[in-house]
């Protein structure tokens, strides 16, 4: 078997695995109710006490202003790794992310869903970043990236768990993959280091919550 087949071959085995166990995370802690705004996580304990934690204003506007902390330095390979911790805190306001598009930082408590989803909108950053946590691939692009490109990315995207894509009109480049931590710029579709960020960084070492939802989000 040839080394790119092996490495193929143990990165699906890697997310059969982590798939399996987010089945199981999700028998055991089922999300009870899911707003259009709110979402409020009732944790059940032995006596029967539910205790509901929603963060105030202030807390939102501190968790916010972390997350602009840090730089990206490109690597040897082109890859950009952002320099400092990232904050995972959840927030139910905006944040204004240090980055466009975001790798990481405070993030609404709702993923979006990145079980191979296809976005043809914009989605919002917070939700997209939680879906990073979980160690999804980003992919996104603007208005200069060529028609030919996007559906080809988009067949890619459909036929990867743990991936999603939607537009970005504001990102700097025509196409751009982001994971937790991590973003770099690709030329076009066929460029090879296209399928090099998805074996890297789909459920990759980055990954904060291996193995956690990419299903039962936000679509």
């Amino acid at each position: 078997m040839s080394a790119k087949k092996s490495s193929s071959a143990a990165r699906k085995a890697r997310i059969e695995e982590m798939r399996r166990a987010e089945r199981a995370r999700e028998r055991r802690n089922r999300i009870l109710t899911i707003g259009a705004s709110v979402v409020i996580v009732a944790g059940l304990v032995v006596g029967g006490t539910v205790l509901i934690r929603s963060q105030s204003d202030d807390s939102d506007a501190a968790s916010s202003a972390k997350a602009t902390s840090g730089k990206f330095v490109t690597e040897k390979d082109g890859v950009k790794k952002w320099s400092a911790k990232l904050t995972q805190n959840h927030v139910t306001k905006s944040v204004k992310y240090p980055m466009e598009p975001p790798v990481g930082g405070d993030h609404n408590p709702v993923w979006q869903n990145c079980n191979g989803d296809v976005y043809d909108k914009a989605i919002k950053n917070e939700n997209a970043v939680h879906s990073l946590e979980h160690g999804a691939v980003w992919v996104t692009y603007n208005s200069k990236a060529s028609d030919a490109d996007i559906k080809a990315l988009a067949e890619k995207v459909k036929k990867t768990p743990y991936s999603l894509m939607s537009p970005v009109d504001d990102q700097k480049d025509p196409i751009m993959l982001s994971a937790w931590g991590f973003q770099r710029t690709v030329t076009s579709a066929s460029d090879p280091n296209v399928d090099k960020f998805f074996e890297t960084y789909v459920q990759g070492k980055q990954t904060p919550e291996p193995g956690a939802a990419c299903t039962n989000g936000i679509s």
